[in-house]
């Protein structure tokens, strides 16, 4: 992981200004003599910049994202706690923490500081930028943002907007956060009890009926208590607790709510589509219900160069992280 630090103030979309950013990033393999053999792979929502762990079997030596062959980028987004500037990072103005005080960050101000590390890599032109659910809000973004600079694009189980279901299902785990008694303790601890909690929320919407049944039904049919479905939902919320920030988590849900391709372009998500003419290959997940295979029916029909590619999979949302070897099958396909 390196870093990139722009000392210079940054003006955001809500208004608010930050005096500066850190920005933490991976890269693998060279950039050819030409520059194209660029590859920036956007993450979601608790990913951080090392893409070839978090999404194994897609990225990485032997496979379809191969650094042998490309050069590889993946930059932690602002707001997160994985090294970019964030809710636990030092304001100058206190020398302490930002904790509540860090101001509100949208997915285009994500992309703005996405395209000052590109400019601070030398990287002119992307030869296939991607990314799935919140990290497709990104690269979707991107392309209308700087669209003369990027030639492909992969979509992932991902939306031109955020949808009433997904802002309120982040605002339910907000307000797990929120009915946390430290929530408001000026503390890199604050609000953990409730990040369990908001994660068990969002765990239901991961995944679904189907997979839940299939996995975590107990064979004891006379348990009165301790479920092997419980087990798992209090597991998954003690493993996000130790790996991420309850700050972050509350901000960037409050990130991807605001995502709206179409806000500030005249309000018609259709017509800001049909101006993104990279040639683009979606993959929508059958059984996802937090981004359904209707959003990306929707942006197939008015994206002008797309391709969709539905993957039959009970793994629901997550999906697009598990099914590596039929994603990569379906990239390769259409790389070649």
């Amino acid at each position: 992981m390196q870093f990139f630090h722009f000392q210079h103030p940054i003006a955001l979309e809500s208004g608010g200004t930050l005096p500066g950013l850190t920005i933490a990033y991976t890269t693998y393999g060279q950039l050819n003599e030409k520059k194209s053999n660029v590859v920036w792979v956007c993450h979601a929502l608790t990913a951080n910049s090392d893409a070839a762990d978090w999404w194994k079997g897609v990225v990485g030596p032997q496979h379809v994202i191969d650094p042998e062959k490309y050069f590889i980028v993946c930059a932690n987004i602002i707001g997160s706690c994985y090294g970019s500037s964030g809710p636990l990072s030092i304001n100058p103005a206190t020398g302490e923490p930002y904790y509540h005080s860090f101001p509100l960050v949208t997915i285009r101000d994500m992309v703005k500081a996405h395209i000052l590390l590109r400019q601070h890599l030398g990287i002119d032109n992307i030869f296939l930028l991607m990314g799935g659910s919140m990290g497709g809000y990104q690269a979707m973004e991107w392309c209308v943002m700087e669209k003369d600079r990027i030639s492909n694009l992969f979509l992932l189980a991902t939306s031109p907007t955020e949808s009433a279901w997904g802002i309120a299902t982040h605002t339910a785990q907000r307000l797990a956060i929120e009915a946390d008694g430290t929530w408001q303790n000026p503390s890199p601890a604050a609000g953990a009890k409730g990040l369990k909690a908001a994660r068990a929320i969002g765990m239901l919407t991961y995944r679904n009926y189907g997979i839940m049944v299939q996995q975590q039904t107990d064979g004891d049919t006379e348990k009165l208590d301790h479920y092997k479905a419980s087990a798992y939902i209090q597991y998954q919320g003690d493993k996000l607790v130790q790996r991420f920030n309850a700050y972050s988590y509350w901000l960037l849900t409050k990130s991807m709510d605001s995502h709206h391709i179409a806000r500030g372009r005249g309000g018609n998500i259709p017509a800001v589509l049909q101006t993104m003419h990279q040639r683009t290959l979606i993959v929508g997940i059958s059984s996802d219900i937090l981004c359904p295979l209707t959003e990306q029916q929707f942006l197939a029909a008015h994206l002008p160069h797309a391709t969709l590619i539905a993957i039959d999979s009970n793994y629901g949302h997550d999906g697009f992280m598990v099914e590596s070897a039929a994603i990569s099958q379906h990239l390769a396909d259409w790389l070649a």
